[in-house]
């Protein structure tokens, strides 16, 4: 097993804080933001030089940029964006005044957006969740970090945007390990990576990777995870999924910690028997963070989900491309598609799942069926509409709920505060509700716009507003709680 090349191990007990490690695996932007999260420079367009080391590989040159159809681009054309006309018209001083503008504004947008992981869990905008809600405690935090008698780790697809990811939770959280795997493909084998003041190599992902692990989370793809999961339980170790892969298999967990950790009851560590579990998708994660609180009290009967859904959710790539087709569109360029078939700067569409038979996209359909599941009632009525918008990072979503029994939206907005893992941000007279840039890079899940639905009689439904960071709750923090739930 691959152990960090410092062999030292810090003695066991009180540690002092130690300082927030930057990963050495950007994904570089021309905004020079990290796209996983994890370090954010202003000021150049070029990676920190300290955390980038020099041996890295140099990676393969990029494939031709394709276009996006239906988009016409011509020298000295008018720009696709409505608000900026060609610098060859009449007003050609008042057009290059609009594009400066339009600039310092796009600037400002990524600046703030850095902000946002500058200012992780130092100033959260909203108070933080009460300690229990629901009838359920929420989920001791561990605070061991690298000691002797803690779990072996592997991290599957750790070069990834969740991956990354997971590798920041599991710091945050101080996971105690006594060891870690960094694996991902054969391209990506030998790069060098920081975790922890420790310093690691990448190694293949082979079928020989699992030998004395005891959590795995995988992150690589639902062919990867079909491919090594079963190997790596075989070989006696616990499988924290994120992908599709295992979701709706008979038999597999499929866990919100806050949600449903009765559905892990048998899987724990020390046993020999190795176990898959699942992550939801991220979607699902999100709305049921929200939903089932009120679900418990007033029994949702039929739940109707629209999804505005970010570029995390399609990957570091998909996050690039939309801040890439920002500053092309805004200089009047012609957009590139690589990711998507479409421009996704200054639009949006729907979800780019494929779409099936009854007309329902994939998406779609993995939020239908995993509340069934995850709530084990598959007679609740669930029906979404899942669509893709030009926000870097976090969901949101719009829910209406059905109930069996009452509920007013005073009790429902009190349950909510109490519940775990959520905030409500819900104040009317300021016109103040959740949005992305508020939930991104923070663990809660927010929920406002709490109000009765008037189209039904009575308090017998609610309609709520929810935004979550889906590479955090909805990826990497929901895997890591239920690894913790192991310990």
């Amino acid at each position: 097993m691959l152990q960090a090349q410092e062999n030292s191990v810090p003695p066991l007990g009180k540690q002092e804080p130690k300082p927030r490690q930057p990963s050495p695996i950007l994904f570089k932007s021309s905004a020079s933001l990290s796209l996983t999260g994890f370090d954010y420079a202003l000021s150049s367009s070029k990676p920190k030089a300290s955390s980038v080391p020099k041996s890295l590989p140099s990676p393969p040159p990029p494939p031709p940029p394709q276009t996006c159809p239906n988009v016409e681009a011509k020298p000295n054309s008018p720009s696709s964006f409505p608000f900026i006309s060609s610098p060859h018209s009449s007003k050609k001083k008042e057009t290059l005044k609009g594009l400066r503008i339009s600039e310092a504004i796009l600037g400002h947008t990524f600046a703030m957006a850095a902000l946002t992981r500058i200012t992780h869990k130092a100033h959260l905008p909203f108070p933080a969740a009460a300690p229990n809600g629901g009838g359920r405690p929420r989920a001791a935090r561990v605070r061991m970090s690298l000691q002797e008698n803690g779990p072996s780790l592997a991290v599957v697809g750790v070069t990834g945007a969740v991956g990354q990811e997971f590798l920041s939770v599991l710091s945050d959280r101080d996971f105690p390990y006594c060891s870690i795997k960094m694996l991902a493909s054969k391209r990506s084998a030998g790069r060098r990576m920081t975790f922890e003041g420790r310093h690691y190599v990448v190694e293949e992902l082979k079928a020989d990777s699992f030998e004395g692990v005891d959590i795995a989370l995988f992150s690589a793809g639902g062919s990867i995870s079909k491919e090594f999961g079963p190997i790596a339980v075989e070989k006696g170790t616990v499988v924290v999924d994120n992908s599709s892969a295992f979701r709706m298999v008979e038999g597999v967990p499929l866990v919100i910690p806050e949600v449903n950790p009765e559905a892990m009851e048998g899987v724990r560590l020390g046993t020999g028997e190795g176990a898959l579990i699942a992550n939801p998708n991220c979607s699902t994660i999100i709305c049921l963070m929200a939903a089932t609180p009120l679900h418990r009290r007033a029994k949702v009967l039929r739940m109707v989900v629209s999804t505005y859904q970010a570029a995390s959710g399609a990957g570091a790539a998909a996050m690039e491309e939309l801040e890439l087709q920002t500053r092309e569109v805004l200089e009047g360029k012609r957009p590139t598609c690589k990711i998507f078939s479409q421009q996704y700067a200054f639009n949006l569409f729907s979800h780019n799942a494929p779409v099936l038979s009854n007309g329902y996209n994939e998406e779609e359909m993995k939020l239908v069926k995993e509340t069934r599941k995850i709530w084990n009632d598959t007679n609740v009525k669930v029906t979404a509409t899942c669509i893709r918008v030009p926000v870097m990072r976090a969901h949101a979503e719009s829910i209406n709920l059905q109930f069996e029994n009452p509920l007013d939206e005073e009790t429902a907005k009190d349950i909510l505060k109490n519940a775990p893992g959520v905030v409500v941000i819900d104040d009317r007279a300021a016109n103040h509700f959740p949005t992305p840039l508020e939930v991104s890079n923070k663990d809660d899940v927010a929920v406002g716009r709490i109000r009765r639905d008037v189209s039904q009689d009575g308090n017998y439904g609610l309609d709520i507003f929810v935004c979550g960071d889906q590479i955090r709750k909805g990826a990497a923090l929901n895997a890591v709680q239920i690894a913790e739930m192991l310990l």
